[in-house]
């Protein structure tokens, strides 16, 4: 995790109006560098965690897999 990273544009989960907790990523950041960040949209300036492309598209999958 890094508090120094801030890439411009995050995009929300879309399970963001749920009123859960969400997340969100800068797809931007992850084309460019291959390293996806990834924070919680409630506290902006907290930390971010970073994670490969690979690792970031297994995350997607098991949240789509998990019976929510």
């Amino acid at each position: 995790m890094t508090n120094g990273l801030q890439p411009h544009h995050w995009i929300t989960s879309s399970y963001s109006n749920n009123g859960g907790s969400c997340i969100e990523w800068a797809p931007a950041h992850a084309t460019a560098s291959g390293i996806v960040p990834v924070r919680d949209s409630k506290c902006p300036t907290g930390p971010i965690l970073t994670v490969s492309v690979n690792a970031f598209a297994g995350l997607v999958a098991l949240a789509r897999s998990a019976d929510l």
